[in-house]
């Protein structure tokens, strides 16, 4: 709720933060939600090289936010974070209130239907979390989650392969991973679907969660697992981020990875 309350301030306030006398040709305005570690979250102070949060007083760290660095950084731009819910991202960047969605986000067949993406810049494997010591922690395959309450995140792909589960109980899909962990937290669910990069953050910042991967896991296609930049159909920058990210080599994009997840806020 919180992520969702502040969307709205944040993408029409990017001209008072950071960007003072810009104009849009000087600024890349990145959309992300800040509540997806280690891929992006929020914190009061700029440390470890945290951006502030157009519109407020808080400052967006994590792995995207290292990578929106660079590209902005080889466009000659000010990097420019607008802290946006999940569902306003997509229409956020078609409307132009951003430039890009770095954000964790994959390219899906389904959202190459209405915007571009980059180059991947970074592949990962969908695993589940659970309570660390419950039945559910020992899984290998999926289907030892068969009755299982499980859910995950509200218009993505991680929601629709929980029906490859046999006799799971599909639980209303959340806006936000802060939520899904309150929820797992709380005994409301057994079990939410993530990349592997959040869970590993999930797992070390409380001590009572858990990641299961599996031996016999979900089936997904390359582009479901991979993250690319989101940028408006027939966008000039598409051929120049995909240059800068070229230049961005599978071992730095796991060095960037394993720092962002070192550096992550702990748990409240």
């Amino acid at each position: 709720m919180i992520l969702a309350l502040s969307a709205c301030g944040g993408a029409d306030s990017s001209k008072n933060t950071g960007s003072e006398g810009k104009s849009d040709k000087d600024t890349f305005k990145v959309g992300l939600e800040a509540g997806y570690a280690p891929f992006n979250w929020s914190q009061k102070d700029d440390s470890n090289g945290a951006v502030k949060i157009a519109g407020t007083s808080e400052y967006a760290g994590g792995y995207d936010v290292e990578i929106a660095k660079k590209i902005a950084d080889g466009l000659g731009k000010e990097l420019v974070i607008v802290k946006t819910e999940w569902d306003g991202l997509v229409p956020a960047l078609t409307s132009g209130k951003i430039d890009a969605i770095i954000a964790g986000m994959s390219p899906t067949e389904e959202r190459k239907k209405t915007i571009d993406f980059s180059d991947n810049y970074y592949k990962s494997n969908l695993v589940m979390v659970v309570k660390k010591g419950g039945k559910y922690e020992g899984a290998k395959s999926i289907q030892d989650f068969k009755g299982a309450k499980v859910t995950a995140q509200l218009n993505t792909f991680h929601y629709s392969v929980i029906d490859q589960i046999e006799g799971v109980k599909k639980a209303t899909a959340m806006d936000n991973f802060p939520a899904m962990r309150v929820a797992l937290q709380s005994g409301i669910i057994d079990g939410y679907v993530s990349e592997r990069p959040e869970a590993v953050s999930a797992s070390t910042a409380n001590e009572n969660f858990a990641m299961v991967e599996f031996e016999d896991g979900f089936k997904t296609s390359e582009d479901d697992t991979a993250i690319a930049v989101g940028l408006k159909k027939g966008s000039g920058l598409k051929d120049k981020i995909n240059e800068i990210l070229s230049g961005i080599s599978e071992e730095e994009q796991t060095s960037i990875m394993d720092k962002a997840i070192q550096n992550q806020p702990a748990a409240e």
